[in-house]
């Protein structure tokens, strides 16, 4: 028969309530309650829920993962490989995806600390760098600075859009017309379009034209002003700031590209869509790479081995042409 709340308070000499505000950590209790309390526990291996066994000093095994849309192709790639790794290393993952809705990932980050995680990985874009400061747990980021104390894993955005840049040079191109959903500048979006820009910019005989699609905007809205865009710049090449964009860009005005033979480059090179539009030019960031340093440095952290010094880790990407 399993021991009760009871059965700890006596034997550590308290009332079932001092045991509950022990388990739940609330209100002031001593140090020496605390501990008489634990030791209870312990002796009757009495351990109620997984908040009772991170307080005897063991380790809950749960790591948050904080992402922007996990329906997104490439951050549902790379939760995969995180999560695999994760799990052979004995830990369970809790998800949390935040649509960039700053109230939303407030919400988790407490969510998460009450659940006692061992630590995050968070891959969102929200400018809330004073609330990751303030929580006292192993924490690693994914394309975002949020603070000196915090390892930041990214792939080289600025590079990626110098590689497009080149291609549309050595492609001869005339005329680019680039479509992004997010360019803040805490978006890896950001650091895409100001490589490309950079590059062009030292190429003058490119007319090239940025448009900025919302993200809150419908698939119908997107066309709409995808089409208002093609029909103004009437581009030779197209450049969209994902893959799964570049896909359904090639889907929906696909007459249009083939008869003016537009070019059009993606950005991930996931598998998925690889598979899908083998023939789509893109860059290619490292995704088994930047999850297995992702997950390696948060181990790092929650284990104190100190394996790891720096800060910043960015992650070279390759550009993928199009052999058709």
């Amino acid at each position: 028969m399993a021991n009760t709340i009871k059965e700890v308070a006596e034997k550590a000499h308290v009332s079932p309530t001092t045991v509950s505000r022990v388990i739940n950590n609330r209100g002031y209790i001593s140090e020496k309650t605390k501990q008489n309390v634990f030791n209870a526990m312990k002796e009757l291996n009495y351990y109620p829920n997984s908040v009772a066994r991170s307080l005897v000093g063991k380790k809950m095994g749960l790591i948050g993962l904080i992402f922007p849309r996990i329906s997104n192709v490439f951050y549902a790639e790379l939760i995969e490989i995180i999560e695999t790794k994760l799990f052979k290393l004995g830990y369970k993952v809790i998800l949390c995806n935040s649509f960039n809705n700053l109230d939303k990932e407030n919400d988790y980050l407490g969510m998460l600390q009450e659940n006692k995680v061992d630590g995050i990985i968070t891959g969102s874009h929200n400018k809330n760098i004073d609330t990751y400061r303030q929580i006292n747990l192993p924490i690693v980021a994914f394309d975002r600075y949020l603070g000196n104390r915090i390892p930041v894993v990214s792939s080289d955005n600025f590079q990626g859009g110098q590689l497009i840049g080149k291609y549309l040079v050595n492609e001869d191109v005339k005329t680019v017309t680039s479509f992004a959903v997010d360019t803040a500048d805490v978006a890896p979006t950001h650091d895409r379009i100001s490589g490309l820009e950079a590059f062009l910019s030292e190429h003058q005989e490119i007319d090239y034209h940025l448009i900025n699609l919302p993200s809150n905007a419908s698939k119908i809205s997107r066309r709409l002003l995808i089409d208002k865009a093609l029909s103004t710049y009437h581009p030779d090449a197209i450049v969209a700031s994902d893959d799964v964009m570049a896909m359904n860009i090639n889907t929906d005005f696909h007459d249009y590209i083939e008869k003016h033979a537009v070019k059009i480059v993606g950005y991930d090179g996931t598998d998925l869509v690889q598979t899908m539009m083998p023939t789509l030019n893109t860059v290619v960031q490292p995704i088994p790479d930047i999850a297995d340093l992702l997950v390696n440095l948060l181990i790092d952290k929650i284990d104190e081995t100190h394996l790891y010094d720096s800060k910043q880790y960015i992650l070279p990407v390759k550009f993928q042409q199009s052999t058709r």
